[in-house]
């Protein structure tokens, strides 16, 4: 039986356009989809289990996976099959699971999967800007309760003008790269990298990409109703008791809001937090705990949260003591770690960040191996973030997406800023000793200075901040919060990081969960962000105002050469033997790659002492060293032989030529140690190749001046010319007197 498919397409203009489908796949899912642009085709499934999870939360999974099947390649390494999933698929969950999540019913609790798979890929397509709008539309035919369609935008701009999905050769002539995830009504997330753009040219593209995702989202309330929209299942949701929450709160507001006024470090607060929750569960029976226990512990938190909001909007403190605008004391030290290339401690508050800077060859790049995407990073940055930093004990597992993801943000806020003929592979590592409060942005300022330490010629410096917003919709009041502590990040209506330099904006995170936040709003933020930047990015350049001109003297040095390729293999010798020994002898290390753009080969030799690198460059002159004809070059004997002796070119070591015996003097030579000794040093003359002998031919007493009287000999004659053999005899076999028999 052929399948009934149904299909809408959304037209991205410039001949482009999206098609989403359902019908033919994946139909025991609970919702399925096909979203295809060009040759790119991503299929996105969905189910929830119908019984709900005996946890508090969601447990949502988002999973992004790109085949290599879809570009025609096999999984690179040694089992041929797709493993872990790759830094950049987890980042594509990322940005879908954070536009998803606070729209499902909060207390919807059912086990709940969307796959995002990447079935057919498309070079002039970039699958990831298409896997909101595929995760959406699954749950649009589903019955899982999910409040309205969304759908996730890249936007880029050239020439000033705005872009939506570009391709990834437009984005590189791009100012702006950002990923921005909404429904009709409201922007919910903004993730991106721009190249030192204002706040108002930010709202703009946010706004662009929004009427957008406008028409996508519309696309899929159609696609809903013509495949017959299934009603919301019913599921049995959280417990309620308003007489609980009354007496809850009665009990709870007025005390947290006494401890929240009062200035107080972390864990003096939680503490103090702790205590009060233990006093509200005191006054209530053990019957009732029994009860609605867990009752008490929600309603304690929902107070709570109310409590600090209200003494921000109300009296403009937070918890710490502060003004909504002011930041926390900072301090910075540069040089602290004595064996790394670079190394930098940034400290704000109770959050710190321990950074490093490891210089290295292009050998040291980080590879990327996607389906959709090959290449390399000349400049990458991981993030650590270990449990000591906020006071636990638990077991590592690996890299969590979270460190992947914040490694990212600050990874892209800082590689605009390094300059492209910077020679060096170049790794930052960030480890998180402290945590209250936006570490990756404590990433971005202690890159910044350990790059500078390390003597990375930053274009600029670079700095974060992360920033917070309290709103009341009703009240029309709202607080923008520079610098805030993790607490404030739980209890805000949106998270948003922002890093720059002195001119402009160069990456950003936005987690929007208030509903139709203004544009107002939004730059009104944006520039108070601005000025906290700049606060912070004074006392970083107090610290280090600029790059050191050259690396540590324990750091390597590294020289890049350009070599004709015919000299490629010549430098690298049979079997490798040339540079491997180069590399024993001088201590460096030598890497050799193609351009094949120029057709030439780039050299790069890399090390620690300045004198191993001249050698090796001496080396490589020696071999490119070609001699002109008609130039005149200073020579050394080294070997002596009968019929001349063997020189080299003092300017050009290990390139040998014979000088003969007939070129050292005008006079006859009967013995070359007449003339000349080993070790003698002169000049000779080049001539070239000679066509007769075809070999190079110098000479020395060509730059000497004839003797008085000098006749040269005339040339030999030959009668008549004759032809002769290659051993110079006569070739005419009736001049030849017959051989004699040997007895």
């Amino acid at each position: 039986m052929i399948p009934k498919v149904f299909k809408e397409v959304i037209d991205l203009g410039d001949g482009r356009e999206i098609s989403i489908e359902t019908g033919k796949l994946a139909k025991q899912a609970h919702g399925s989809v096909v979203v295809k642009s060009g040759k790119c085709m991503l299929l996105c499934t969905l189910v929830s289990n119908y019984k709900q999870s005996d946890v508090d939360f969601l447990p949502l999974t988002v999973d992004y996976r790109e085949k290599f099947a879809a570009a025609g390649r096999y999984p690179g390494g040694f089992f041929k099959r797709e493993a872990r999933p790759s830094d950049g698929e987890v980042l594509t969950m990322r940005l879908v699971d954070r536009v998803l999540r606070p729209l499902f019913p909060k207390d919807y609790h059912a086990e709940t999967q969307v796959m995002i798979q990447l079935m057919s890929h498309d070079p002039e397509v970039m699958p990831e800007a298409m896997a909101g709008l595929a995760a959406s539309a699954a749950i649009q035919l589903s019955d899982v309760p999910f409040e309205t369609p969304i759908s996730e935008a890249r936007v880029g701009r050239i020439n000033g003008e705005f872009i939506i999905n570009p391709t990834r050769a437009q984005l590189e002539e791009s100012d702006i790269d950002m990923m921005i995830g909404a429904s009709a009504d409201s922007v919910m997330m903004v993730e991106g990298e721009m190249l030192e753009i204002s706040e108002e040219e930010m709202a703009e593209a946010i706004k662009f990409a929004h009427e957008a995702i406008k028409v996508q989202c519309a696309a899929q309330v159609r696609l809903a109703e013509a495949f017959g929209k299934k009603e919301t299942r019913e599921y049995e949701g959280e417990r309620e008791d308003e007489a609980v929450e009354q007496r809850v709160k009665a009990l709870t507001y007025d005390k947290v809001y006494a401890v929240a006024k009062q200035a107080s470090a972390k864990h003096e607060r939680s503490a103090a937090f702790d205590a009060i929750k233990e006093e509200v569960k005191a006054s209530f029976t053990e019957e009732e705990l029994e009860d609605f226990g867990d009752l008490v512990s929600k309603y304690f938190y929902k107070a709570e949260k109310a409590a600090i909001r209200d003494l921000t909007l109300n009296e403009g403190l937070r918890l710490d003591g502060r003004k909504t605008d002011e930041i926390r004391p900072i301090w910075c030290e540069v040089d602290y770690l004595p064996s790394t290339h670079g190394s930098s401690i940034f400290t704000r508050g109770e959050t710190q960040a321990l950074a490093t800077v490891t210089l290295g060859t292009s050998r040291e790049a980080n590879q990327i191996d996607m389906p959709s995407f090959e290449g390399e990073e000349r400049f990458y940055l991981h993030y650590n973030f270990p449990p000591f930093s906020t006071g636990e004990a638990r077991p590592l597992r690996g890299t969590s997406r979270r460190e992947v993801g914040h490694g990212n943000l600050a990874q892209r806020a800082l590689k605009n800023m390094v300059p492209s003929d910077c020679p060096y592979t170049v790794r930052v590592v960030s480890e998180i000793l402290e945590s209250n409060g936006s570490s990756s942005m404590a990433t971005v300022c202690a890159g910044t200075m350990a790059l500078m330490d390390a003597g990375v010629q930053l274009k600029k410096p670079v700095s974060g901040i992360a920033m917070g917003l309290i709103t009341d919709v009703e009240s029309g009041k709202y607080a923008v919060l520079s610098d805030i502590l993790g607490d404030e990040d739980h209890l805000g209506d949106m998270d948003f990081k922002v890093t720059g330099t002195a001119d402009g904006i160069t990456a950003c995170q936005m987690d929007i969960k208030v509903k139709g936040l203004s544009y107002e709003i939004l730059v009104n933020a944006l520039k108070q962000a601005r000025d906290g930047r700049l606060h912070i990015l004074g006392l970083i350049t107090d610290t280090i105002s600029e790059p050191n001109t050259d690396v540590k003297e324990h750091s390597p040095k590294m020289i890049t050469r350009r070599i004709p390729n015919e000299f490629i293999g010549a430098l690298i010798g049979p079997g490798g033997k040339v540079i491997q020994e180069m590399q024993k002898e001088t201590g460096t290390t030598i890497v050799i790659n193609e351009d094949p753009v120029t057709e030439e080969g780039i050299v790069e030799i890399l090390g620690v002492g300045n004198e191993g690198i001249a050698a090796v460059q001496a080396k490589i002159d020696s071999i490119l060293f070609k001699p002109q004809v008609g130039s005149v070059y200073e020579v050394k004997v080294i070997k002596m032989l009968d019929f001349g002796a063997v020189v080299e070119y003092l300017e050009a070591p290990g390139n040998e030529v014979l000088l003969h015996v007939s070129e050292l003097a005008w006079e006859r030579t009967e013995n070359v140690s007449d003339v000349v000794n080993m070790g003698d040093v002169f000049d000779v003359k080049y001539f070239g190749t000679d066509p007769k002998t075809r070999k190079e031919k110098v000479s020395r007493k060509a730059i000497l001046p004839k003797p008085e009287g000098y006749v040269a000999r005339p040339p030999r004659e030959r009668d008549d010319r004759k032809p002769r053999d290659n051993r110079g005899r006569d070739n005419r076999r009736d001049d030849r007197k017959p051989r004699e028999k040997r007895d």
